[in-house]
């Protein structure tokens, strides 16, 4: 409910102000003591990225309310967002987007770390998984860049908005296509934040699509075996079906208008 989400974002923006905050039972606040601001900065921060790895890849819809706090915490307290992008990059290197490359020297356990890879005692997690992780991730960052908080003072411009959206694509498009991932994450980034870039950029935005159809798409084909198809036929049909209507539908779970009075 909005209310409820107004609740949450008042508290966190009431201890990173340095008031007294109250959970489970008892007054704590970042002036107890002298690294108490930076701590809470960068637990909050590290929390938001373990949403986007957790909840947002089991319900998708979670990634707005999510998001929009993050995004008016963001706004008042810059640090949050440095430290929230330091986590998610760490995380998530596709978020850059970037592609680690093995450098000479590295184990292969310490090169799955740096591709996202969660590894426990030489056991690297399942395909499958890393995934879904990956997912959430891209899939909280394409809602933070296009959602404001509805009660700031909305003076300044959105602490890292739709060009950084864009920027990422057309980075995302330069780079060689990687197997299963790359396709989702294009396909979970443009449901995500597709219409909002098609509403900012027109014409650019659907030459861009254009170019994914007609030219990226096929790369990623070439570099897919016919195990791993599922995610490209998604990404595949999502570019088709946008292109013939010339729309990009509203993501599921936006916030409306009518969600802020609940």
């Amino acid at each position: 409910a909005g209310s409820k989400l107004r609740e949450v974002f008042d508290k966190i923006n009431n201890l990173l102000s340095g008031k007294p905050v109250q959970t489970e039972g008892q007054t704590v606040s970042v002036t107890q003591h002298p690294q108490g601001l930076e701590f809470v900065c960068y637990k909050l921060a590290e929390k938001f990225v373990k949403h986007g790895e957790g909840e947002v890849s089991f319900h998708h819809d979670s990634a707005f309310p999510i998001a929009v706090v993050l995004s008016g915490i963001w706004e008042l307290h810059p640090r949050v967002g440095d430290i929230f992008l330091a986590h998610l990059h760490k995380k998530c290197p596709y978020s850059v987007p970037f592609y680690p490359a093995r450098k000479e020297g590295t184990s292969m356990e310490e090169y799955q770390r740096m591709l996202g890879y969660e590894v426990h005692d030489s056991k690297v997690e399942e395909q499958d998984h890393f995934l879904k992780r990956m997912s959430g991730m891209i899939r909280l960052y394409a809602a933070i860049i296009q959602l404001r908080w509805p009660y700031g003072n909305r003076q300044g411009a959105h602490p890292h908005g739709l060009s950084y959206g864009w920027r990422w694509l057309a980075q995302m498009l330069n780079l060689e296509p990687l197997a299963d991932v790359t396709a989702m994450l294009l396909l979970d980034f443009l449901e995500v934040c597709g219409n909002a870039l098609m509403k900012q950029y027109g014409i650019q935005f659907w030459k861009t699509m254009f170019f994914i159809q007609k030219s990226y798409i096929p790369r990623i084909e070439a570099v897919t075996s016919s195990g791993q198809m599922g995610c490209l036929s998604r990404l595949k049909n999502f570019v088709q079906k946008c292109l013939r209507a010339e729309e990009i539908p509203l993501p599921k779970g936006i916030l409306t208008p009518s969600f802020w009075r609940t």
